[in-house]
């Protein structure tokens, strides 16, 4: 299952910050969002997410239009969002038991669920100390286990690492890699840093609202005669 972008266009007032932005992600695929800071990125995740109403055009998450059937697509959809959304008062259990309960799953179903993801996250010995005893990249994987746990197939993460030191950031960037391979998940993973992005990883870069490409790594370097993706970006973007 995947999720397609046509036509997306937006404004904040006179100013357009995504304008015709079309895609189609590959379902089971790590996908990396590329731009620079103020591209237009977090806008896009706002529109996935319905925290910012769709102007012009529409997203379909695993064929369903967000804009007709907003329930069913958002059902499809799992977010890590920039800014960290957890309660640090509450412990790393009760965050996940407390989004389950969001979703409507039952006490046994919430349990069963927050186990499984808790033990895949390497969590399980933190599963009862507050939140905010945890580093930020423990704190980081109890937000990716609560996203996965109504069981989406798109999972949308926007600067997922922003604040983590270079080693938490790696080890994350795999972990979610691997969801790809073992779950089958779509996975958006948005960023301004080029050392998270593979040359192997389906690149779209987003460039003060447009999309300039979208192609594998491997193709997006060939294609403009650079040997790596940062020679690359900085030649389409002009960023650094």
């Amino acid at each position: 299952m995947t999720i397609e972008a046509r036509s997306i266009g937006f404004r904040y007032g006179d100013q357009p910050v995504l304008k015709d932005v079309s895609f189609t992600l590959t379902s089971g695929r790590f996908h990396a969002l590329l731009g620079p800071n103020g591209a237009g990125k977090s806008t896009l995740f706002g529109l996935a997410t319905r925290l910012l109403a769709l102007q012009q055009g529409d997203l379909i998450l695993a064929g369903r239009s967000l804009k007709k059937h907003p329930t069913e697509a958002m059902s499809q959809l799992g977010v890590v969002f920039q800014q960290n959304a957890l309660d640090l008062d509450l412990t790393v259990r009760q965050n996940l038991h407390y989004h389950a309960a969001l979703h409507g799953m039952s006490g046994r179903v919430a349990r069963s669920r927050s186990h499984r993801e808790l033990e895949r996250f390497g969590l399980l010995e933190r599963a009862n100390a507050p939140v905010r005893q945890l580093n930020g990249g423990h704190r980081r994987r109890v937000e990716i286990a609560r996203a996965l746990l109504h069981q989406p197939t798109i999972l949308l993460l926007d600067e997922a690492t922003a604040g983590l030191d270079i080693a938490s950031r790696n080890a994350l960037n795999h972990h979610v890699r691997s969801l790809c391979d073992q779950d089958g998940l779509t996975v958006l993973w948005a960023t301004h840093l080029i050392e998270e992005v593979h040359n192997e990883d389906r690149v779209l870069i987003l460039h003060r609202g447009q999309l300039l490409a979208d192609a594998d790594g491997y193709q997006l370097c060939s294609d403009q005669g650079n040997r790596d993706l940062a020679t690359t970006f900085h030649t389409l973007t002009g960023a650094g």
